[in-house]
């Protein structure tokens, strides 16, 4: 006798219900070789598990996996239901760029061609070296009279420019990627400036505007997902935005992680993410041929996300960002 619709395909219900849970109760996940971490970078992609699950179910002609299924559905669509709309709004007076160049990149002159055609006001550049700097330079100096470098990070600008000083956002012991990944560039050798603060003079006055581009993680063997070089300078960008005694404040960067990474709580507390308040989509920015995170972003306080968009592809491994910006 064939089983009834409500007992077949238990481990379908099972795993329905289990990635409901994963989704809603992230945040309890422990974090045990940084696992919980990267779930969370990867949680919008939970929700690409239901048709799977849902396909199954039919073939198995599962009723209790169908309806198991509406645990997860109702979580993602909590979660993320929002980002498939669009939320821009026309307006704003100041747009942003934000691009990790690639240290690797083949061709600058034409990166910082299409940036410069962005027609942004601010264009903040990470992973810098010493043999493309001042290419990017040449490339935006005619549109951007003003600009600021720290090592491996900078700041071209349309509007002047002052109190720059760079952020801490390194530790002197970088753990085992110190063996793995050479130094971008002999400034960062030096100094291991991977962060800067600086002073925008708008028409609206002062705009505090931080560029950062925070430690790399690794997926390893024998720790699993490693991030303890960026989890550092994420609670170190956390501090200095908290002291930071400008009402106003932009920060453009590459933070090697998404903003629903519980290691960016300190940041996202206090600054808001300009693609999920204004933004078309998930705005993915890595790897650029194939985007699965938005580990770039445009995180603002004092000033609101009017538009956020992505920008097309360069000669980088990471796609650019952009945000229209008002007071």
């Amino acid at each position: 006798m064939p089983l009834a619709p409500w007992k077949r395909g238990p481990l379908l219900a099972a795993l329905a219900l289990l990635l409901g849970l994963v989704t809603a109760l992230h945040a309890r996940i422990p974090n045990v070789g940084g696992f919980g971490s990267l779930v969370e970078n990867l949680l919008p992609w939970c929700g690409a598990f239901v048709p799977v699950l849902l396909a199954g179910a039919l073939w198995r002609r599962s009723a209790s996996a169908v309806v198991a299924l509406v645990l997860p559905v109702t979580v993602w669509l909590s979660l993320f239901g929002g980002l498939l709309t669009d939320r821009s709004h026309p307006g704003g007076d100041l747009t942003v760029v934000s691009h990790n160049v690639d240290a690797g990149n083949p061709d600058p002159t034409g990166t910082a061609r299409e940036l410069a055609a962005s027609g942004a006001e601010l264009i903040a550049l990470e992973e810098l070296t010493d043999q493309a700097r001042g290419t990017y330079g040449k490339g935006l100096a005619q549109a951007y009279p003003y600009h600021v470098v720290r090592g491996t990070v900078g700041l071209w600008s349309k509007l002047p420019l002052s109190d720059t000083r760079p952020v801490n956002v390194v530790r002197g012991d970088v753990g085992p990627l110190a063996r793995t990944k050479p130094a971008q560039s002999a400034a960062e050798a030096a100094d291991g400036v991977r962060a800067l603060r600086t002073t925008v003079a708008t028409p609206h006055g002062p705009l505090a505007v931080y560029v950062v581009h925070l430690g790399s993680v690794r997926v390893m063997p024998r720790r699993g997902f490693w991030t303890d070089s960026r989890d550092f300078g994420a609670r170190a960008l956390a501090k200095a935005v908290a002291a930071e005694r400008n009402k106003r404040v932009v920060l453009l960067g590459d933070l090697n992680g998404t903003t629903d990474d519980r290691a960016f709580h300190g940041l996202t507390s206090r600054l808001t993410s300009a693609q999920k308040t204004a933004g078309n989509g998930f705005g993915f920015t890595w790897p650029a041929s194939f985007p699965i995170a938005r580990i770039d972003q445009i995180l603002v306080r004092g000033v609101r996300a009017r538009s956020s968009w992505v920008l097309p592809e360069t000669g980088s491994d990471h796609l650019p960002v952009a945000a229209r910006i008002g007071w």
